[in-house]
């Protein structure tokens, strides 16, 4: 047993490992076509395969991804974060009510800036 491709015993945990997986070939095919099997047993996928029981994860043409929202954005440099709520969140979060579908509106006024959320 002087191969020169089979790393020596007792160098550690890794060298053990590889040392068993190059000498016992049929225990690790045999391992290895196993774990292949069980991967495409529980697939997530709609597989007809030997008509093995299958459990596919349901996909759908146009998936839900919850509700429409659009952000409106809007700048106003150095005015403080009352002055932009009342000079420009306030006023368009009443005009933006008045859309049709309109579920909620949320609104954000920092230094400079302001954020409002209008959710469909």
């Amino acid at each position: 047993m002087n191969d020169p491709t089979i790393p020596p015993s007792g160098a550690g945990p890794l060298n053990s490992f590889l040392r068993f997986c190059l000498e016992q070939k049929l225990v690790v095919a045999i391992f290895a076509f196993g774990v292949i099997f069980w991967g495409i047993l529980v697939a997530p996928f709609a597989w007809d395969i030997a008509d093995l029981p299958r459990d596919p994860v349901p996909v759908d043409a146009i998936p839900d991804i919850g509700e429409n929202q659009q952000i409106v954005f809007t700048n106003w440099p150095g005015r403080s974060p009352q002055d932009i709520d009342d000079q420009i969140s306030y006023p368009l979060t009443v005009a933006l009510l008045g859309i049709p579908g309109v579920k909620d509106i949320r609104s954000y006024s920092v230094f400079g800036f302001s954020t409002i959320y209008v959710v469909f």
